[in-house]
């Protein structure tokens, strides 16, 4: 199952920093004076690979797709977007004999727009999220071109 990159990327910020404030967690994070540990979001993507290399739980949820699901091309026989969670339960249930149910977890309250930042960090979007784009070009179109 695939998500958007940008929508992965806008989800680590609102349900990992606002809503658990797990930037809070991180040890090195708490040492250093640099990064804040609440930063808006225009800071927190700006400085995206300050707070990868300072907190894991950061790393963790914007490293690039390929890592995760291989190297291009890829070689699936079907690929779920996350708005199709439904259609892959039922053919897991239908693959396995067996109900498979998928629980919705992570819904934040807080939601994020492309349009909603500063210039500076549409930019830095852009050049973070190519190269998963570019993998992901047969699944996601680039919302940010």
């Amino acid at each position: 199952m695939g998500r958007d990159p940008l929508k992965r990327l806008f989800s680590a910020y609102t349900d990992r920093e606002v809503a658990r404030r797990e930037l809070y967690n991180s040890r090195l994070l708490r040492k250093q004076k640099v990064l804040p540990l609440d930063p808006d979001p225009d800071f927190f993507f700006q400085n995206l690979e300050g707070y990868m290399a300072q907190a894991s739980v950061v790393k963790h949820h914007v490293l690039p797709a390929w890592l995760f699901i291989g190297p291009a091309p890829l070689r699936y026989d079907a690929v779920y977007k996350t708005s199709q969670i439904d259609a892959l339960a039922e053919k897991l249930s239908a693959l396995t004999g067996e109900t498979v149910e998928i629980p919705r977890f992570n819904s934040t309250r807080t939601r994020l727009a492309f349009d909603d930042l500063a210039p500076e960090t549409r930019d830095a979007l852009r050049t973070f999220l190519a190269v998963d784009y570019e993998h992901l070009a047969g699944y996601y179109k680039n919302p940010m071109l």
